[in-house]
Order: structure tokens, then sequence, then C-alpha cells
């Protein structure tokens, strides 16, 4: 049954690449392997049918890297956001909470700890998100609340949790 309120997907950013050492953190690319992982996520979503209205990334390189690969539809919002970059689950969490009401459905590609971290606050059992959130790990949450700003803690019901090594 589906649950009326809004949806949230939470993106950890797919592996990046620490080929050139001098290359700054905000500047990483995706390695092979992340990008891999990035279009096997995108192609999670669109069989899912997850297509939010609304993308909240990162401006670092490899979150809008592993945005580009999944391939969303060409009409959908997104918003590139400096603030996103390490952002902690407080500031994430604050974030959301200015999402206009009209706005259904975010994805929300950021960093770690802040976007487990963020999912860890959200989900009413934490603990079905196992021991770890690697790179390009996928948290759904249902959160039935009529507006962004209640979005608080325990109030997401997890859908799903995808690993890309689960897709392949």
């Amino acid at each position: 049954m589906a649950v009326s309120g809004k949806h949230l997907t939470l993106l950890r950013h797919a592996k990046s690449s620490w080929a050139d050492p001098e290359i700054p953190d905000h500047d990483r690319p995706l390695n092979a392997r992340g990008r891999r992982a990035a279009a096997l996520v995108g192609g999670y979503l669109r069989r899912a049918g997850c297509q939010p209205d609304l993308v909240l990334c990162s401006s670092a390189t490899r979150t809008r890297e592993t945005l580009e690969l999944l391939d969303l539809a060409p009409n959908t919002d997104v918003l590139i956001e400096d603030q996103l970059y390490g952002a902690s689950a407080t500031t994430l969490l604050a974030r959301l909470g200015t999402v206009p009401d009209v706005v259904r459905s975010v994805l929300l590609i950021g960093h770690n700890p802040g976007i487990e971290d963020l999912a860890r606050t959200l989900a009413a059992d934490g603990a079905v998100l196992g021991s770890a959130y690697p790179t390009a790990a996928l948290a759904s949450f249902d959160l039935p609340v009529p507006t962004w700003a209640e979005v608080g803690p325990g109030v997401g019901e997890l859908r799903d949790f995808i690993l890309p090594r689960d897709l392949d």
C-alpha cells in the first residue's frame, strides 16, 4: 500500500578516483568502478519507476558525475549546491526542510558521513540499514508527512536499501 506524503532517496556518491593525490577532494572524479556502479543504480531507479521531482546534489565533481550517470529524465529539476558538499545530517535535514511542499519526491546525492547519518536518523529502525553505507548505496524512504518541514528523526519508513553489488 502506497504511503501518502513525501518520498526521499538518499544516494551516496559513487567511488571516486585517488589516482592523482594532488587533486583537491572537491574535484576528485569517479573511477571506473564508480562510473559502473552509478550506471547500475540509475538502471535500478528507472526499473523501479523512481523519478524524483527534485534532485539536490553536492557541487563536488564525484556527486555531479554520479548524477549524470543515473541518466534521469531530462526534465528533472536539479539543484547543484555547495552547501551539500561534506554536509552533516543536521545540515542536510535543514535543507530538506526548505523544499517547497509541492515537491513530492527528492533525490539527495551527497557524501558520508552525512548521508549515512541522515538515513539512520530518518529510519524508524536504523538497524535495517546494516553496518555500512558504501559508495553508491541508496536508501529510499516514504515520509508520511504533508510538508518537508515535518521531516525529522524516526519519521522515515525505509522502502529500499540498495547496494550496487546487489544490482550486478
